[in-house]
């Protein structure tokens, strides 16, 4: 079976995990902003990967907008985010992001990187004003997401490992 692996990374996270999988299969990769629908039809197996950005996961507009040509294809999605894996929230970023026609295709979380320092200027004042947003609660009272927000700061963190990709190799056999 060929495959091939698409993704959209912001900060580099998504591309690592993209890398990865590729490596172990031997899929072809590329980014989901420079890929035409012509060009993936031929494959049997397609792998989307994005961050996720206020709840959305990156680059999955690419399969809604081609799902009716890909629908007999064998489609796998991984997200990843700076948060740890809590299955409640997992569970409504896929219900949010794989609904209609998109609804039962598999979907894997890998968790990220964060880095204040690599972040557009949108993006890293967004995170200081939620941040300072979150600063005003309880801390027992946080969700894990706010835990690993306040927890993170400013430093550079790197959550990436590849025992993530071994769901989404043995979904892909």
């Amino acid at each position: 079976m060929s495959g091939i692996i698409l993704y959209q990374s912001k900060y580099g996270a998504t591309k690592k995990y993209a890398k990865w999988r590729s490596e172990e299969t031997g899929f072809d990769i590329i980014e989901t902003n420079k890929v035409k629908i012509n060009e993936i039809q031929k494959y049997d197996i397609i792998i989307l990967g994005g961050g996720i950005y206020a709840s959305g996961i990156a680059g999955l507009s690419f399969l809604r907008k081609n799902i009716d040509v890909l629908k007999k294809k064998k489609i796998i999605v991984f997200c990843d985010g700076a948060s740890p894996y809590e299955e409640e929230s997992f569970k409504e970023i896929v219900q949010h992001n794989l609904k209609d026609k998109l609804a039962g295709v598999p979907c894997f979380y890998c968790r990220g990187a964060w880095d204040m320092t690599a972040m557009s200027f949108v993006d890293r004042n967004m995170c200081k004003l939620l941040r300072k947003s979150v600063a005003k609660k309880n801390p027992e009272d946080y969700q894990i997401w706010e835990k690993a927000l306040m927890a993170a700061g400013d430093n550079k963190c790197d959550w990436t490992d590849k025992k993530y990709i071994e769901p989404i190799l043995a979904a892909v056999r």
